[in-house]
């Protein structure tokens, strides 16, 4: 059996993301779907998400419309406090200067990331921004620090990984948020929040209850310290009908 919680998980968080996971393990055992005892971390999560021993993981919306609607169920939706009150989400526009910026190149963490890829190509076609260059990092935070580098001009980083950054990585003060030059409104980079899914074929309402429990149960620093403010429902319906992007060249 494979559970995991890979799209937020540091160092400094994973202590209390180990402790939800039991919570929401607990509750999922007592409405007798069986669960693992503790996370999986290694390997790829598109292992993961792919696995026919999927109980449950946190994915994005980008690579559920574009390779994963006939393999997992999204079931719920997390409210990370940016501001929306209902597991939606966004991304934040780094670089290491305010602009403006001639055939930029861009740090991707994933060519499948809403946050990173989606969000970005709105950004770049809004303010007709041209690229020289991609990159593509694997991750936000190595995309982050590319632009800190200046090895790259900017990046679209997910908020929720963002306020991450801010908190525990010292050299993210030396970024310049560059989200809203002006004409560009916050809603045209707001998408539906990374979904909780299940193997597709089970029954969502366990996996959603037993979610809901386990955030209610948790401990308040433990809440706090994930960002976690409320447990949202989310369907296939929720993302199928965004957009998929080109990739990037």
């Amino acid at each position: 059996m494979i559970a995991s919680l890979p799209m937020y998980d540091r160092p400094e968080t994973r202590a209390a993301t180990d402790r939800f996971w039991h919570l929401i393990r607990d509750a999922l055992r007592a409405r007798g779907v069986a669960a693992p005892s503790d996370l999986t971390r290694n390997g790829d999560p598109m292992d993961h998400w792919n696995s026919p021993d999927l109980v449950m993981s946190q994915t994005c919306g980008l690579p559920y419309r574009a390779r994963l609607s006939g393999v997992v169920t999204p079931f719920a939706v997390a409210d990370y406090g940016l501001g929306y009150g209902d597991g939606r989400y966004s991304s934040v526009i780094v670089s290491h200067a305010r602009g403006p910026w001639r055939d930029a190149r861009i740090a991707v963490n994933d060519p499948l990331s809403q946050s990173g890829w989606a969000a970005l190509k709105v950004w770049l076609d809004f303010y007709q921004v041209r690229t020289s260059k991609v990159t593509i990092t694997g991750s936000h935070a190595a995309s982050a620090r590319l632009v800190r580098d200046r090895a790259a001009d900017i990046a679209a980083i997910d908020a929720h990984s963002w306020q991450l950054m801010l908190a525990y990585d010292s050299w993210s003060q030396d970024l310049f948020d560059v989200t809203f030059l002006g004409g560009l409104t916050e809603p045209d980079l707001v998408s539906p929040g990374l979904p909780f899914v299940t193997r597709r074929g089970n029954d969502p309402e366990p996996y959603f209850g037993a979610l809901s429990d386990a955030f209610y149960a948790m401990a308040d620093e433990d809440r706090a310290m994930l960002h976690l403010q409320g447990i949202h429902p989310a369907s296939p319906e929720t993302y199928l009908g965004l957009p998929i992007p080109p990739q990037p060249v």
